[in-house]
């Protein structure tokens, strides 16, 4: 890409109104964004294309040919469709709520192992000073991904005297000093106290924690997932909460999304559920708009784009 490229920008409002594109307009004033929410009201010159994954469909209908850039307004690609991309750049908020969902991590490891909100008490305990709590400090976490994410959990986990181990796709040291990538799933499964799910959803990754995987699982390990729902076999995670191999599952991500009423994991004593909120924070959107900002100033000038995701590997 060369030389300075003009352009509007359409932003995907099927489902979400003029929302996108207020914010947008707020940080961009001397832009041109419009919303659009189908094929006619893109723009002839639109150039870049800003959207959520909610709906592939319009995504589809939306990537006119004088498309140029698509940036997708979370981490994760799973979803998109790569058949339509063409030669057209393609890039996401990688890491924006990296911070987020770290935090999040280790406040649902602490609530592990000290018992929250189980030990809060609202009448007198059978005795006081009395309780057999875990700790983090010389226990194993088991990392499935080192991306932003996941690199952003070692360091607050390696700041709490944790032993940090992970499994990621691509070889190589740690991007963190202190952390051990190991060759095998089975091997770090095997090992960690607590396993969080980090990696990407792709066709790769599709269940990568299967019944294989629980099977070769430390007994009694805790299960956090905050990727995508995909990767876990859910029904080879609720055999193994059931045979006690799992002692705790806390999802922030399930599939499908929302789970219909009456599905299982709403009621399993062993199950902490949440409906993906681990991202929110109070600067996560600020931090996603200004990485689009920052890699809108490189496509005007004609610079390399930042965050770029590869269609065949789907990340």
């Amino acid at each position: 890409m060369s030389g300075v490229v003009s352009g509007s920008i359409a932003v995907n409002a099927r489902h979400y109104g003029g929302l996108l594109a207020d914010g947008l307009r707020e940080h961009l004033p001397r832009e041109t964004v419009v919303a659009c929410a189908d094929r006619d009201q893109v723009p002839d010159d639109a150039r870049v294309l800003v959207t959520l994954l909610d709906d592939p469909g319009t995504i589809r209908d939306l990537l006119t040919p004088s498309v140029e850039w698509v940036h997708v307004l979370g981490a994760g690609v799973d979803g998109f469709p790569f058949d339509a991309l063409g030669e057209r750049a393609l890039t996401c908020a990688r890491g924006a709520a990296a911070t987020a969902i770290a935090e999040w991590v280790m406040a649902a490891m602490l609530a592990y192992a000290k018992e929250l909100p189980e030990s809060w008490i609202s009448a007198p305990p059978e005795r006081w000073n009395a309780a057999s709590l875990g700790t983090l400090s010389g226990a194993t976490l088991g990392l499935v991904g080192l991306g932003a994410i996941g690199t952003a959990i070692a360091r607050r986990a390696l700041s709490f005297d944790m032993e940090v181990v992970a499994f990621r796709r691509t070889a190589g040291p740690a991007p963190v000093e202190g952390v051990a990538v190991l060759p095998e799933l089975a091997t770090l499964v095997g090992r960690s106290d607590h396993v969080v799910v980090a990696a990407p959803a792709t066709t790769h990754t599709r269940h990568l924690l299967d019944a294989a995987a629980f099977a070769a699982m430390k007994p009694g390990a805790h299960l956090v997932n905050i990727a995508r729902g995909s990767l876990v076999d859910q029904e080879a995670l609720r055999r193994a909460l059931d045979d006690g191999i799992v002692s705790r599952a806390t999802l922030d991500t399930v599939e499908p999304e929302p789970l219909p009423v009456g599905h299982w994991l709403y009621t399993h004593p062993a199950v902490r559920l949440s409906p993906h909120i681990s991202w929110s924070s109070p600067d996560t959107m600020v931090r996603t708009v200004a990485l689009f900002v920052e890699n809108l100033g490189r496509f005007r000038s004609g610079a390399a784009l930042k965050d770029t995701v590869d269609p065949v590997a789907g990340y």
